[in-house]
């Protein structure tokens, strides 16, 4: 059974046995409070992990389970865990909440994709941008920060921020529409850059320092990504997956797919600022060429 490692006093966190290419080492779930607890990401549904944060929680009082987003690796397991421990879950709401009005047209043609989606995710009670999120010992102020998902959270606490997937040490965050947003997703990170930020825990991966560096450090990625992205239609017409084989020709074939999303959310991001446009509209096999 994995065990809850100490960050600070009053600050646990318990990793997942998720492992794979799009997770890292496994999902983070953080345990915060001394005697009444609350629960951000308590993860995907595996008996194991359940387990694991009511063996770390034994004598204490889990009041409330926190999601930073529905994907299936962060609150499949808050359905269980709250009927085990009567906690009530808090989120911004189902799993296409805060979908945009492009990327809601978009999905009558391309369905969020459900691989990672937790459909019949229903919080207990909805949580919006500068709500405070109270416990016995501690407060969390809550940032709405779409991109990923458009229901995406970040939560302060004080100085710190669980950031979810949005900012991520080990990797850069997939943006896949309709459900992920690319014009969203930059200009969260341009507001979270915003913030002096003491340390970063995110969802997946160890605890960012230098929180600054590293969303200027990603800020830059897309930047540069864009910029590849339109450089490639300089010599004509072109659909994703073209793209994708000239831009990611440094990324491993496997992750490719996931890749074909970024350059699609680029793509439509680029739509909207009136850079690019589509034949015949945006879809994902669409052929998109420069305005």
């Amino acid at each position: 059974m994995t065990k809850a490692i100490v960050l600070e006093p009053g600050l646990r966190c318990i990793l997942a046995q998720n492992p794979s290419p799009l997770t890292g080492a496994g999902t983070n779930t953080y345990l915060l409070g001394r005697t009444e607890l609350a629960v951000i990401d308590p993860g995907p549904d595996l008996d194991g992990h359940l387990e694991a944060i009511l063996a770390a929680t034994a004598g204490q009082t889990i009041t409330q389970i926190i999601v930073t987003h529905a994907h299936l690796d962060h609150s499949a397991l808050a359905p269980r865990l709250a009927r085990k421990t009567g906690a009530r879950i808090l989120a911004f709401g189902g799993a296409t909440a805060g979908m945009s009005p492009q990327m809601r047209a978009l999905g009558k043609d391309v369905p969020a994709r459900g691989e990672g989606l937790d459909i019949g995710f229903t919080p207990d009670g909805l949580v919006a941008d500068g709500a405070r999120i109270l416990g016995k010992d501690c407060e969390l102020e809550v940032l709405h920060t779409p991109g990923h998902l458009g229901g995406h959270l970040c939560l302060a606490l004080g100085d710190t921020l669980f950031s979810g997937d949005h900012v991520m040490g080990w990797a850069t965050t997939i943006v896949s529409p309709p459900e992920g947003d690319m014009g969203d997703y930059m200009a969260s990170l341009r507001r979270l850059a915003g913030g002096s930020w003491r340390q970063l825990l995110p969802g997946h991966g160890p605890p960012v320092a230098d929180a600054a560096a590293r969303i200027a450090e990603l800020l830059a990625h897309r930047q540069k990504r864009e910029a590849q992205v339109l450089a490639a239609l300089e010599s004509g017409p072109s659909t994703p997956a073209t793209l994708t084989s000239r831009v990611y020709i440094d990324t491993p074939a496997h992750l490719w797919p996931a890749a074909e999303r970024n350059v699609l959310a680029h793509l439509l991001d680029l739509e909207a600022r009136n850079l690019v446009a589509a034949e015949e509209g945006p879809k994902p096999a669409a052929r998109f060429h420069r305005c």
